[in-house]
């Protein structure tokens, strides 16, 4: 299903995902580096441990993972590795999505030029939205 969006843009697909904190921080405890450096970059986990409540931070970036994994309809597995997308930071301080070679590979094969993401939290869940869309 493709949707035409207002300013000429195509929406190619959709992910969300929402994830308690607590499931983070419970993962970090029993895992340490391994799970960190398994499933987030050096610039995720840089970027989160300067936070005042860094599980907030890894939650939400868990939570855009899956979501880009949803967009793209593979889950996290070969296709796409859960270090092949990147949430950082634009100049607004908006949440922006870095993908690897894999990635790049998918966000190709769709026909999609860009994911748009959106991050929130509170104190017990994050959510994550993503879209994938052409122009």
């Amino acid at each position: 299903m493709k949707l035409e969006l207002p300013a000429g843009g195509v929406l190619i697909g959709l992910g969300a995902d929402v994830i308690e904190i607590a499931r983070i921080r419970r993962a970090v405890e029993r895992q340490g580096e391994r799970f960190l450096e398994r499933v987030f970059t050096e610039e995720e986990r840089s970027y989160c441990f300067r936070m005042a409540h860094p599980h907030k931070h890894l939650a939400a970036r868990f939570a855009a993972k899956e979501a880009v994994s949803k967009c793209f309809t593979t889950g996290i597995g070969s296709h796409l590795g859960w270090r092949s997308v990147s949430v950082y930071h634009g100049a607004r301080s908006e949440p922006l999505v870095r993908l690897d070679p894999k990635g790049e590979t998918l966000l190709s094969d769709t026909g999609a030029t860009r994911v748009i993401l959106t991050l929130s939290h509170t104190e017990t869940v994050a959510i994550a939205v993503a879209a994938l869309v052409r122009g």
